[in-house]
């Protein structure tokens, strides 16, 4: 084990980040965030995981080295926390489950997900964010990714979890008492766990401390996903100042610091988008065109087709909320939205 710089949080190890508590880093390769921090908590009947990665071997290999270091077999695990459906948080839970018997808890929020997963087309999974692309202009984006199969994606691994976490559920552990938050956007079900007398929060995908986390990629999307996942930073906002245990990214010592920021940045970027459609841009794909993407402000049409197919659909996010406060008029037949400037009270 070693000490947690941060420097190189992808680096593979075992990093203590509070007494009992572990960041280990899992590989997601073929993926831009490069990894993912699953925590490995000890308690008296075995270690609990907050998160479980990604079903792959290379994966399953790391965990169980980092675990082996902690004086754990991965047949040891007690249960898992999983704070939200995305494979590379999800799958290996359930994976680890089938071979070891441990149990699973994902937030009741994921439920209806989890059933069309379960029960439907796989590949249904993407519709949401094909219909967001046909209702922003960007048919020729979809039919790269149609080409390219990138809307399809490899085989997961989808099961119901054992238990489903309701509102305000208590996990008594041996040293500490976890709450489950529910904090959607980023999904409809995600979760945070709080550990309030250790000033820890284990905070998934919804407080990222170096990127903004998507809204609403899931197989089916709330109604305003972005007006979700500001409320829900004012959640966390509401809750005392802890440090952040995010599941990509170094963990930082202030939540609040970093969802003011996140809020900063939405406002920000509602104020742009509304800003595009007064000067003419009418769709969310002419919108998402003018707008720049990543930390170095990239075009858009600098990006790959699956980064641009997430810009769109955030911007798609953007101008429905503004829509909906009446900032913007939003109106649609038989092809994509079109928007104006609206009338209407931006206080709605």
């Amino acid at each position: 084990m070693r000490a947690d710089t941060g420097s190189e949080w992808t680096e593979a190890g075992v990093f203590p980040v509070a007494p009992g508590v572990h960041r280990v880093p899992l590989p997601l390769p073929m993926d831009g965030l490069r990894a993912v921090n699953v925590y490995v908590i000890e308690d008296d009947d075995g270690p609990v995981m907050i998160d479980g990665g990604w079903a792959l071997e290379q994966s399953r290999t790391l965990l169980s080295t980092a675990l082996g270091e902690l004086g754990y077999r991965p047949g040891d695990i007690r249960r898992f926390l999983v704070t939200h459906l995305h494979r590379d948080h999800y799958t290996q839970a359930v994976s680890l489950r089938r071979e070891v018997g441990a149990r699973v808890s994902l937030g009741i929020g994921e439920k209806p997900a989890i059933d069309l997963l379960l029960t439907d087309d796989p590949l249904r999974r993407f519709e949401p964010q094909i219909v967001a692309l046909r209702a922003s202009g960007a048919d020729a984006l979809i039919e790269r990714l149609q080409r390219a199969e990138l809307m399809e994606g490899p085989e997961e691994i989808w099961e119901a979890p054992d238990d489903w976490l309701e509102q305000g559920a208590q996990i008594p552990l041996r040293e500490r008492t976890l709450l489950a938050i529910p904090t959607p956007g980023h999904t409809q079900g995600h979760v945070v766990f709080a550990d309030p007398e250790a000033g820890l929060l284990f905070a998934g995908d919804h407080v990222l401390p170096h990127i903004t986390p998507s809204i609403g990629f899931e197989p089916l999307t709330a109604e305003l996903p972005l007006r979700d996942y500001l409320g829900s930073l004012r959640v966390v906002l509401d809750l005392p100042d802890m440090r952040l245990l995010p599941a990509h990214g170094p963990v930082t010592e202030s939540v609040h610091g970093r969802a003011k920021e996140l809020l900063d940045h939405h406002d920000d970027r509602l104020g742009n988008c509304l800003a595009a459609v007064a000067s003419g841009a009418t769709t969310a794909h002419d919108v998402a065109s003018l707008l720049g993407w990543t930390r170095r402000q990239r075009r858009l049409d600098s990006l790959d087709d699956f980064n641009q197919m997430l810009a769109v659909v955030e911007t798609h996010a953007h101008l429905e909320l503004l829509a909906a406060t009446g900032r913007v008029t939003a109106v649609t037949s038989s092809g994509p939205t079109i928007y104006s400037v609206g009338t209407g009270d931006p206080g709605a």
